[in-house]
């Protein structure tokens, strides 16, 4: 019987040519020059005209409008079902019971994804997910739409052919099943302001005149790129795209890991299941794009834990 091992402490170096900026250099070094303006994510209720927004708001400023399409589209390479994502991202109200208990692979490989999606910047996201997704980022405007509940309501009559009982129930439905997902996801409510940078009524205001507000705030200089942002972003960007291919991975399965990233060097620490060798995790963790160092701290989950 194999015995638990001590921790497995090592430094892999990955051979590769990187263009370093320190970060008193302006960001205009690494983007080219050119206007600096913010990632922006916009979360709208059940009803609303959030991608009709998004799509207003990315034609003024010369962005790339994405949602729910272009985030399964990323999200393939970590060989989740299609499905399983599609039901983390359905607008009904009944997907829960059919998620599994576990949410954090699903969390880490969607947030892969949207790094990915980001990675040029210049995006306006319309979806539920995407304001959580890219935690503790400068340059990332984060919208809440909202509107009474009568308005929400004729908008979901008008939309999906419903009655005003059948509307009501509809958004309580869907507001809830939103709410629960968040909070096993995050620990996060989606009602909660604090999580966003501005919120609209749209009882209040029309699309064009969401879309101007939208557009000004992108110009504050609280949201703009720096150096210091992008390099934040970046860690986080290849932080978590290397968590994702470990953690969605049959062949790490059980294994127990947490990663981070710092200017290329990756550092993977955690409990790994008997059968899974470091010199795996570390090939694995090389295979990514933008690794130029791989540290370990790995242990070994205890054989009785496995049912040994």
């Amino acid at each position: 019987m194999r015995r638990p091992q001590a921790p497995r402490r090592g430094i892999f170096l990955v051979k590769i040519i990187k263009l370093w900026v320190t970060p008193e250099e302006p960001f205009e070094k690494l983007v080219g020059g050119g206007d600096l303006m913010p990632i922006i994510t916009i979360y709208q209720g059940a009803s609303g005209s959030g991608q009709e927004l998004a799509e207003a708001v990315a034609g003024v400023l010369g962005y790339r409008c994405v949602g729910r399409t272009e985030l399964l589209e990323a999200s393939r390479r970590y060989r989740i079902p299609e499905a399983k994502l599609n039901q983390i991202l359905e607008k009904g109200p009944h997907w829960w019971e059919r998620l599994l208990q576990n949410m954090r692979p699903y969390r880490i490989a969607l947030q892969g994804a949207l790094c990915e999606v980001a990675a040029d910047g210049k995006i306006v996201y319309h979806g539920h997910l995407g304001h959580e997704l890219l935690p503790g980022i400068r340059h990332v405007l984060k919208v809440l739409l909202t509107a009474p509940l009568e308005v929400r309501i004729n908008q979901i009559k008008s939309r999906e052919n419903l009655s005003q009982g059948e509307a009501r129930r509809y958004i309580e439905e869907i507001d809830k099943a939103r709410s629960r997902r968040l909070m096993s996801m995050f620990g996060t409510d989606w009602r909660d302001p604090s999580r966003y940078d501005l919120v609209l009524n749209l009882g209040q205001m029309n699309v064009e005149s969401a879309k101007r507000l939208i557009v000004e705030a992108a110009k504050l200089e609280e949201y703009q790129s720096t150096a210091s942002s992008e390099r934040q972003f970046q860690d986080l960007s290849l932080g978590t795209r290397v968590h994702a291919v470990l953690i969605t991975s049959q062949e790490f399965r059980g294994s127990i890991l947490d990663v981070r990233a710092e200017n290329g060097h990756v550092h993977v620490s955690g409990n790994l299941q008997f059968w899974v060798s470091e010199e795996q995790i570390v090939r694995a963790v090389e295979g990514v794009p933008g690794v130029t160092k791989v540290t370990t701290d790995l242990g070994n989950i205890p054989l009785e834990d496995n049912g040994v």
